[in-house]
């Protein structure tokens, strides 16, 4: 969340973490700034400014990462003249447009805002315009997996993610509550269809369901990648959930879908 932070601030931080894992970094950038009012002062952002600075702060980290230019009074130490791909995130068509003017590549958010999924994407192919960093469109969806080992136990794990939304609904966020065995009672009419709005770029179930959900989306969005969250409240179940996530994966991956590398590498 950019607007939180300080461009040269996020610059050193990224430098130190490609210093240390060269090549294994990338750089998500997301617009909105999160929280309350009571938040954006505890994290001493200026809440007197007027206007949207993000595309100016974007444009000065993207500096901090070139070399430094003769006589530049302030550089970044790590992070001067390496190679940090940067992501913009969003849910909606803003950072969408951004990427595409700038030539960087896009995720979308839609693990958890879907209704301009498509919209963005094909918003951020149409307008595309090459980079140095990027010569062709590049995309990556967000999506919820919930996997076990048969469906019943996957669907039963859903419910905690089903019981946070509810929360988001109703303006009471908090921490990830555990898994019930059924949702209803729970939720009126209205609150179970703004649930499963929310949620619906998902994959829940076993393995051979998680694959084919994960295939489907594939197809439906045309994305380079997907970024899969797990939102299981056992440890335990959680880690089962992305074994069999990474498996689902490689299984797609070897009916025809190309496997997904690293930006810029």
């Amino acid at each position: 969340m950019l607007p939180n932070h300080a461009p040269l601030v996020i610059a050193e931080q990224f430098g130190t973490l490609e210093s240390l894992y060269p090549g294994r970094i990338d750089l998500g950038l997301g617009r909105a700034p999160g929280g309350d009012q009571a938040t954006a002062r505890a994290l001493r952002r200026n809440l007197g400014s007027s206007g949207d600075t993000f595309p100016r702060d974007l444009l000065e980290l993207m500096a901090y990462f070139r070399e430094a230019e003769p006589g530049q009074s302030v550089r970044a130490v790590p992070g001067e003249g390496l190679d940090v791909p940067i992501w913009l995130l969003g849910s909606s068509d803003f950072s969408a447009a951004l990427a595409a003017e700038l030539g960087l590549p896009f995720a979308f958010a839609s693990h958890f805002a879907p209704e301009y999924l498509h919209a963005a994407l094909a918003l951020y192919r149409e307008n595309f315009k090459p980079s140095e960093r990027l010569a062709a469109p590049y995309s990556m969806a967000g999506v919820n997996v919930v996997a076990a080992d048969t469906d019943a136990e996957a669907r039963r794990l859903f419910t905690s993610l089903q019981q946070s939304a509810l929360n988001m609904v109703r303006g009471r966020p908090g921490q990830l509550p555990p898994p019930v065995d059924s949702m209803e009672g729970r939720w009126d009419p209205a609150e179970r269809a703004a649930v499963e709005q929310r949620t619906r770029v998902s994959a829940v179930g076993s393995l051979a369901s998680v694959r084919e959900r994960l295939a489907a989306i594939l197809n439906q969005t045309g994305a380079d990648e997907l970024i899969l969250t797990a939102h299981v409240y056992d440890h335990a179940a959680r880690l089962r959930s992305f074994e069999l996530a990474a498996q689902a994966m490689r299984e797609v991956g070897q009916k025809g879908w190309r496997k997904a590398e690293k930006v810029g590498r």
